[in-house]
C-alpha cells in the first residue's frame, strides 16, 4: 500500500480512486494508515466476505486451523463496479507490478 500512497498523484491524474480493503479491525487499519501516511481510504473486512467474495484467501493459513487470511491482490473496477484487471498472489510477501497496475487504470479510466 505504501507503494500506492507514492504513485498516489499518477492515480488521481486520470481520476482512479485508490481504496485499501484489510482483514484487519478497523482501528488496526487506522493505526497503519496512521503510521504509513496513508490518505486513501483503508476499509476492514473483519468478518473476511470481500475476500471471501473475490475468492482471494488462504484457509489455515501458516498451519492455524480456521484462521483465514487474505491473499495480497490488486483488483481494478471501472465506474461500473465490472472488474477490468486482477493480480492475486499466493505468495503474502510477493508485490505487484505498480507499472502494470497504472496501465490498466489508465485503460480502464
Amino acid at each position: 500500500m505504501c507503494k500506492l500512497r507514492d504513485d498516489l498523484a499518477e492515480f488521481n491524474k486520470i481520476n482512479a480512486q485508490v481504496v485499501g480493503i484489510d482483514v484487519n479491525d478497523p482501528w488496526a487499519n487506522k493505526a497503519f494508515a496512521e503510521k504509513n501516511s496513508l490518505t486513501f481510504p483503508i476499509l476492514s473486512d473483519y468478518n473476511r466476505e470481500v475476500v471471501r467474495m473475490y475468492n482471494v484467501f488462504h484457509n489455515d493459513f501458516g498451519n492455524l486451523k480456521g484462521y483465514t487470511a487474505a491473499k495480497r491482490s490488486v483488483f481494478i473496477l471501472d465506474q461500473n463496479g465490472v472488474v477490468t484487471y486482477k493480480w492475486v498472489s499466493d505468495d503474502p510477501t510477493k508485490e505487484p507490478n505498480y507499472d502494470e497496475l497504472k496501465k490498466a487504470s489508465v485503460k480502464t479510466a
